[in-house]
Formats: structure tokens, C-alpha cells, sequence
């Protein structure tokens, strides 16, 4: 705080006082100075502020140099580099607002403590391509997954979307879910653009292909490596630096929030629908009687199939996921 006062205003320092004593930063003296000189109050946070490692400039510039030395040797085009993130999508999103009467002091909030969720795997390529998602659910069996009879069933399996249960007690992804996404979305992808690239036989078996996923455990374990080297030899990993995410990694730099802003909105919408579907059902001698939301499980794990379709076709933007693989790179100024 000295050090604001100091370049905003140096003279202070040198005031001699009518005592002899020379100006003090007084805590009512710092107080004033914020609120009427530099026009600042006490805010509520809206995030954690990102924290960086002391040496990530460093750390930035070996992944950035790496990266680069890999595609200049291994001459590996945009199209056959994709970066992969996991992310957690709760069954109700909710914000830290809601209204409520003026002048209040405790205000509840349904839903922000929600826990249920499940997680979602999005993958792009740097030439701009959205790959079709994985979503993993909590359960050991596929009907802990999005039945066959909702709506966006169909859409997701058109595009290729991989619905698994995690067979664990819980919703992470984990070694196997891992190696369910590299053989039927990461592989063919690379597989498939290859093909399109107008590659030879030869060219194709010998053509290396690049992916950058998180220094996650399960993603440095030495199961899953191994298992890559020997099913998939073409495919390079390249890891991003350690809480290093939201800088360098382009799903994080500039599509999940685009992303989980659109996953919020369908979910709103159903939200929405289903309040408006209940009204014109109540009665008219019986509008007192409180409206009961089906919040159940079965009921959100179906509507999130929708929202995640959703959340694709709003991503699904080649000039959006090629400004963000750009960016990832000119913000950390290399």
C-alpha cells in the first residue's frame, strides 16, 4: 500500500510536520486516500485470483520451445494437433445472486451448494476443428448415462459423442475412461484427418500427430504412458506446465468459459420450461399450492445430454478456436 502512495504521490513523504516529525501513513489516513484519490472500495471477489508458479515465464517458454520443436522435426500440421481438458459440469448451475427482499440479511440460495455433476472432455484442433465430446457419469453401468429415449440422443451420436459410466464412485475420468477417449475419439481423429491431408499409405503410418493434455496423474502415470507408446507410437504428449492452465492451455484460455456459459443458459431454459409447464397444469382455485421441480438425477442427466449438444454447435466456431490456440501463445509474449 506505501508503494501505491509513493508513485502516486512522493511528496507526502517529505511533509514535515508541525511537531518535527515527518507524515505517517495512518490507517484512517490510507483509508481516505483509496476512497477519494483512487476511487476504490472492499468488493466482493468474483474468482480466486490464478495462481502462477514463481518461474512460469520460464516454465511458458521451455512448453512454448518444446512445442515448437516438435512440430518443426516431426513437420506436424494445425489440423493434426489437439489439446484435450477435462472440466466438471454440476446438474444445476447456479449464480451467487438471486432477489430477495431489500434490506435482508441472510439470503438462500437453491442450489449453490450443488455437488451432483459429471464431467465433460472437449478436445480441439489448432486448425479449428471441435472433436465430439466425452461425457462421464457417476455408475457402473450405461444406464447411469443419458437414455436412448431423450431428445438429444440421436444428435450426440451423430456427432460422435462418447457416453460412458465411470465405474467408480465417482464422476472423474480415470485410467479407463482415459483410454475409451484416445481409441475412439483422439486415434480417429488423427486417423481420419490424415486420410483427408491426401497422405500415402506410408506417409500416414509414418506421420506424427501432437496432443497437449494437462500434467493431470493419471495423464503422467506410467500405465497410461506405456499404454500409448504401444497402441498409439504416432501420437506425441505434451504436457502444459503445472497451474499453468488458464494461460497456456487454448480450451481454457477462451472456449470452457464460452462453453459452461452455454451449458448454463440450456440448463436455464429447461428450468424455465418445466415452471411453465407446471403452472398451466395447477388448477385455477388452487394457484397457492407451491410449485415441486423435478430435481432428480435421471431427470438432469437426460436434460444435460441437450445442454452439452448445445454447448458444441455454440463452440463449434473455426475463427474462435483458432483465435484462442493463437492467443495461448502471443499473451505469454513468444
Amino acid at each position: 500500500m506505501i508503494g501505491i502512495i509513493t508513485k502516486t504521490a512522493p511528496e507526502l513523504f517529505d511533509i514535515e510536520l508541525g511537531d518535527g516529525t515527518k507524515f505517517r501513513c495512518s490507517e484512517t489516513f490510507v483509508r481516505r486516500y483509496l476512497r477519494n484519490h483512487l476511487k476504490w472500495s472492499l468488493r466482493t471477489g468474483t474468482r480466486a485470483a490464478q495462481k502462477l508458479p514463481p518461474n512460469y515465464e520460464e516454465l511458458l517458454k521451455e512448453a512454448f520451445l518444446r512445442e515448437a520443436l516438435f512440430i518443426r522435426n516431426y513437420n506436424i500440421p494445425a489440423a493434426l494437433r489437439v489439446n484435450t481438458d477435462q472440466t466438471q459440469s454440476v446438474y444445476a448451475p447456479s449464480t451467487k445472486m438471486t432477489w430477495n427482499q431489500s434490506g435482508v440479511k441472510q439470503v438462500d440460495i437453491s442450489g449453490h451448494d450443488e455437488k451432483r455433476a459429471f464431467t465433460l472432455v472437449p478436445s480441439i484442433s489448432a486448425s479449428g476443428e471441435v472433436l465430439p465430446m466425452q461425457a462421464i457419469y457417476k455408475g457402473g453401468t450405461a444406464q447411469s448415462c443419458p437414455n436412448a429415449q431423450t431428445p438429444a440422443f440421436k444428435e450426440a451420436k451423430r456427432l460422435g459423442f462418447l457416453l460412458e459410466p465411470s465405474k467408480m464412485d465417482t464422476y472423474w475420468s480415470n485410467i479407463d475412461t482415459m483410454k475409451n477417449l484416445v481409441s475412439k475419439i483422439i486415434a480417429p481423429y488423427f486417423e481420419r484427418t490424415k486420410k483427408q491431408l491426401d497422405l500415402s499409405d506410408a506417409q500416414q503410418k509414418s506421420q506424427y500427430s501432437m496432443w497437449k493434455i494437462d500434467c493431470w496423474s493419471v495423464h503422467r502415470s506410467e500405465e497410461f504412458l506405456t499404454w500409448m507408446k504401444e497402441n498409439h507410437p504416432q501420437i506425441i504428449i505434451l504436457f502444459v506446465p503445472g497451474s499453468c492452465t488458464g494461460v497456456f492451455q487454448p480450451l481454457d484460455v477462451g472456449v470452457q468459459r464460452v462453453m459452461k456459459l452455454s451449458i448454463k443458459r440450456s440448463a436455464h431454459r429447461d428450468l424455465v420450461a418445466e415452471v411453465v409447464t407446471l403452472l398451466d397444469a395447477v388448477p385455477s382455485n388452487d394457484k397457492e399450492r407451491p410449485l415441486k421441480l423435478d430435481q432428480s438425477v435421471p431427470t438432469l442427466r437426460n436434460r444435460s445430454l441437450g445442454w452439452i449438444v448445445n454447448a458444441y454447435h455454440d463452440i463449434n466456431n473455426p475463427d474462435l478456436i483458432k483465435k484462442v490456440c493463437v492467443y495461448s501463445y502471443l499473451s505469454n509474449n513468444f
